[in-house]
């Protein structure tokens, strides 16, 4: 569908997104304009900097190719296979997002670190008295990847669930193998997804503090982090920040490179026939164990080693604190953000895929910045911004969801847009010249066949503002607590019951809320 100028309503949507965009940027630049030109300088040349920076790029690298190379496969067998327990597999391999950070990487160290750790007791009795270290930078990598993936297999599967099966039936019919066919014919239709979901994935982790801290990996986040914290120069730390968005600028133009203007859509009313099941015959216990060591790693470990933790405290008369008001804030809180999200999410989609151009290419590139800088440089502009010329929305409810808008936009965003690259124009076309409006078209047609983009997009939204700590501390209304907030307030204080508990508790409403989203998705599968 070609147009000259886009509905109105999609334009004021892309105005709102590009404010949102901008209040950070000018605080960060208002911010470093305070330094000295050659303070500046010398920070921003230091070698010391440029090294953590290269390391962290190296770092968000290899996080997105190893993760890649999980999500791919899980993907496939949970969507187009016949996979034992394939809405288990589903559900466990998603919930890694609702696992903080720091909580995930600390129960990897208590597993793996070279001394003292629970394998290294294991294979004492064999001689074993001390492992590799997992310290430095393969333990920030394999912690990354371990709690990242789901953001690349959440775009994945929405990917192949989109793909017309018509395509598969033609390339077999042309003699092509099943293994040809997924090679030639359905890993490049997922190439939009694949970029989606890779920079998402990329953008985590330069922005992740936590586990490289733990890890004792040297991150450009640390950095910055001391810089507000220990030193208390927050236009040195605004400069650093600086330093890295001028890293996610770089990817973000690296991605719009990588992207072509191919056609992936072949979608009308093919697209809802059944999507074909393959039966992997005695590759099926093979494609279990792959499952179970991933879900082993990233989700029954954390777990494991959180209710070690509460069981010592129920050992010591340990009672439970009420979590029922805190539940209902965590959950209505990210239920908002996920819709706030969509909302503003599909008509920049729109935007990008059916009316490019200029303005709209830099809205939706930059609509990702967000996502790349640390959530503390979030927040503290928008603290910024709210006390000094917003006073009326400061620490209230609109604000923080601002917040969540500006750092969780490119979840739903990406999801939307790969979703919306596999609709043929045409289906739009025949809407409007059957006297469909815009409004119509896009209620209509477009919303209909996006939809497993839109699911995906909302849960990965979901799933990571339940964990969120920066922006909800210090933009939420007084009194206003999350499941994250207790985690970190009970690690704090070395209460690690109460951790154990708010850890277990967000696992619990993270998989109950997903089961209920996914639930709604219409199954096309026929074996």
């Amino acid at each position: 569908m070609k147009a000259v100028h886009p509905p109105l309503f999609l334009t004021l949507a892309g105005a709102v997104v590009a404010v949102a965009i901008a209040l950070p940027m000018v605080y960060l630049v208002t911010r470093t304009a305070g330094m000295g030109y050659e303070d500046l300088f010398a920070l921003v040349s230091s070698s010391r900097y440029l090294s953590i920076l290269g390391n962290s790029a190296i770092m968000a690298g290899l996080v997105t190719v190893f993760s890649t190379l999980i999500a791919i496969p899980l993907a496939f067998l949970t969507v187009r296979t016949d996979l034992p327990w394939r809405k288990f597999w589903l559900i466990v391999t998603t919930l890694p997002l609702a696992v903080p950070s720091y909580v995930g990487s600390f129960t990897l160290i208590a597993t793996l670190a070279p001394k003292g750790s629970f394998l290294q007791i294991l294979l004492a009795p064999l001689g074993v008295e001390e492992l590799p270290s997992i310290y430095g930078l393969p333990g920030a990598v394999l912690a990354i990847t371990l709690f990242t993936y789901p953001y690349m297999l959440i775009s994945m599967r929405s990917g192949l669930q989109g793909i017309d099966p018509s395509l598969e039936e033609a390339a077999r019919s042309l003699g092509y193998s099943r293994r040809e066919t997924f090679l030639k014919v359905i890993l490049p239709q997922l190439k939009p997804s694949a970029i989606a979901g890779g920079l998402l994935v990329a953008l985590y982790a330069l922005r992740d503090f936590g586990t490289p801290s733990l890890m004792r990996f040297d991150a450009f986040t640390r950095a910055i982090f001391i810089q507000y914290t220990a030193s208390f120069n927050r236009n040195s730390a605004a400069a650093l920040a600086l330093m890295l968005l001028t890293l996610v600028l770089l990817i973000l133009w690296l991605e719009s490179r990588v992207r072509t203007r191919a056609a992936y859509y072949s979608r009308g009313s093919a697209s809802l026939r059944p999507i074909p099941i393959i039966k992997l015959g005695i590759w099926k216990w093979v494609a279990v164990g792959f499952c179970t060591i991933i879900a082993t790693l990233s989700v029954f470990l954390p777990v494991g080693i959180t209710l070690f933790w509460l069981i010592r405290g129920l050992r010591t008369d340990y009672s439970f604190p009420n979590l029922l008001p805190i539940i209902l804030n965590s959950v209505g809180v990210a239920a908002l953000a996920a819709i706030f999200a969509t909302v503003f999410a599909l008509p920049i989609a729109i935007l990008a895929v059916r009316f490019p151009s200029r303005i709209t290419a830099i809205i939706e590139r930059c609509s990702y910045i967000g996502f790349g800088v640390p959530g503390i440089v979030i927040a503290l502009s928008l603290v910024f911004f709210g006390a000094n010329y917003l006073p009326v929305l400061y620490q209230t409810f609109p604000m923080l969801l601002f917040a969540y808008l500006v750092l969780f936009l490119p979840q739903s965003l990406g999801n939307v847009r790969s979703s919306l690259l596999q609709i043929n124009p045409q289906l739009e076309e025949s809407a409007r010249s059957l006297g469909r409006s815009s409004w119509q078209t896009i209620t209509e047609v477009i919303l209909p066949l996006v939809k497993p983009g839109i699911i995906s997009g909302a849960v990965l939204v979901f799933l990571t503002t339940i964990k969120e700590l920066p922006a909800t501390m210090l933009l939420s209304p007084i009194g206003f607590d999350t499941l994250a907030v207790e985690i970190w307030q009970a690690t704090e204080s070395v209460d690690f019951a109460d951790a154990a508990a708010a850890s277990l508790t967000m696992l619990l409403v993270s998989m109950g809320s997903t089961l209920l989203i996914l639930s709604q998705e219409k199954v096309k599968n026929k074996t």
